[in-house]
């Protein structure tokens, strides 16, 4: 049967429901925006009130016979060629959460990349799985890890062969892809799962210029942020499945254990909308963002002191096997300062908010959303960061580990050390305790130090050095990081 994409059913359903004047005697208690503040009005405006209902006895009757979810998520799935599709207003924190939780059962293995998201490790914790790590690539040079190999899984399988599956991040939020069809072969010669985490590549079905997307590569269930690379709301994510290495009703159940039982038609109406705009037009916009993204790459390369990132700086043996190129990386080493100090300066004095930031790095993410203003903008931005760069200099210097020094001892699960007895020890004082909290420097988001992993002078360093050049580690008990929170002495 056709699928008509230019059908829309939350955002339909939500247009009756004002067209028929839908009187509620139900939550939302702003009734329509006429109880909410009229300075929230004002800031926010009525729009998002009047969007905001009920999705069951609101949206759809009590007994959701309209089925205006479910048809809104057969269309997704059909758009980016998965069997199922699931809708999450609680993010793709949620929605990994869930995927772990339906590969792997409490106190069983599970293959992950130890380049995660902290969301993956909030579901270790919240789960109690067995990690077994998989070594992200390394790039020594740069200071910078792509998505492991598949000879990394194939190694971890034959050494934990009772290990679930497997979990990889692909893209970085840098923009650097993994050999998905290759992973994805290891998992299913052994009749073992995929989970790929793709938050940062919703929109990578909609373009053949871009990186491989999971569906088409092979993987079972994979997660995506509708609000990242998309143009919905932030906390719109959605998860899709394929094959019958999972049961869709397992996933749907352990993402109703996770999810709330109030969702936000708002985001439920950015994600329809969303995948309506890319099926029906994504391939141009697409092509418009990427012929953008290789002007302003050019451009900002011809800037004296800045280097853009691209495929051949990630990509090769020991490293990246895929590019996209919307994320624009800036390395900000021959001005020698570092990203935190030139991301703090653009904000301050072109009110240019960058994506990650980190000792060396700014990125600057394009969407389709973007055009030649905004572009121009950045551009003219970072140009006068270039001529006021003495003026960031000199910059404390990150003591950033090698890779070898990176990689902590897991001395017990992440749930035991997450839920023992805890005490907040000095920071010089910390070296050989067992951490009891996540550490994790922010944007991207990827942990330096799990719950569980026994800490070293190296890492310790990188973070005491990272926090007094600028970077932010906001999970930590003290985000001055002068104590850390380690398993109480009878418990390490």
């Amino acid at each position: 049967m056709a699928v008509d994409h230019r059908q829309a059913p939350v955002l339909e359903a939500l247009a009756r429901y004002h067209e028929t004047d839908e009187l509620a005697f139900t939550p939302p208690g702003h009734k329509q925006a006429r109880g909410a503040d009229p300075e929230v009005r004002r800031v926010l405006g009525d729009a998002v009130f009047f969007g905001d209902v009920l999705a069951i006895g609101g949206l759809d009757d009590r007994r959701m016979r309209g089925s205006v979810l479910q048809r809104a998520e057969r269309l997704m799935a059909d758009a980016v060629h998965a069997d199922h599709t699931f809708f999450s207003t609680c993010g793709s924190s949620l929605s990994v959460k869930a995927a772990m939780l339906t590969v792997a059962s409490p106190h069983e293995k599970l293959l992950v990349g130890r380049d995660a998201h902290k969301s993956v490790v909030s579901g270790l914790i919240l789960c109690g799985i067995e990690p077994v790590w998989v070594e992200p690539q390394w790039d020594p040079v740069r200071h910078l890890a792509h998505p492991p190999s598949a000879e990394a899984f194939e190694k971890a399988f034959q050494e934990h062969p009772d290990a679930r599956g497997a979990l990889v991040t692909s893209p970085t939020p840098y923009g650097a892809a993994g050999d998905l069809r290759a992973i994805a072969e290891v998992c299913h010669r052994r009749s073992r799962p995929l989970v790929v985490d793709e938050a940062w590549g919703a929109h990578l079905p909609f373009h053949h210029d871009l990186p491989s997307w999971a569906m088409d590569a092979g993987a079972d269930i994979c997660v995506t942020s509708i609000h990242k690379m998309g143009s919905g709301l932030e906390q719109g994510s959605v998860f899709h499945l394929q094959g019958d290495l999972i049961d869709p009703a397992d996933l749907a159940s352990r993402a109703d254990l996770l999810g709330t039982t109030s969702p936000s038609v708002l985001l439920y109406a950015g994600v329809d909308g969303w995948r309506r705009q890319m099926a029906l037009h994504g391939t141009a916009l697409l092509s418009k963002a990427l012929d953008l993204a290789a002007e302003v790459r050019a451009a900002i390369e011809r800037v004296d002191g800045l280097h853009v990132n691209d495929e051949r700086d990630f990509c090769g043996p020991g490293l990246a096997v895929e590019f996209d190129p919307l994320p624009v990386v800036i390395d900000l080493q021959a001005l020698d300062t570092t990203g935190y100090r030139a991301a703090d300066w653009l904000r301050e004095h072109h009110h240019l908010d960058m994506h990650v930031v980190d000792h060396r790095r700014i990125s600057a993410q394009l969407t389709h959303a973007d055009d030649a203003s905004t572009t121009r903008a950045l551009l003219d931005a970072l140009a006068d960061l270039v001529r006021h760069a003495p003026e960031l200099r000199p910059a404390p210097r990150v003591a950033v580990p090698e890779p070898g020094e990176l990689r902590l001892e897991q001395a017990c699960l992440p749930r035991d050390a997450f839920f023992s007895r805890t005490e907040d020890v000095a920071l010089d004082a910390a070296e050989g305790r067992v951490a009891a909290e996540m550490l994790t420097p922010y944007p991207p988001g990827i942990p330096a130090v799990l719950p569980g992993e026994r800490l070293t002078r190296p890492v310790l360093r990188y973070l005491r050095t990272g926090i007094d050049a600028g970077m932010n580690v906001p999970d930590a008990a003290d985000r001055r990081l002068q104590t850390v929170r380690v398993m109480a002495g009878d418990d390490a």
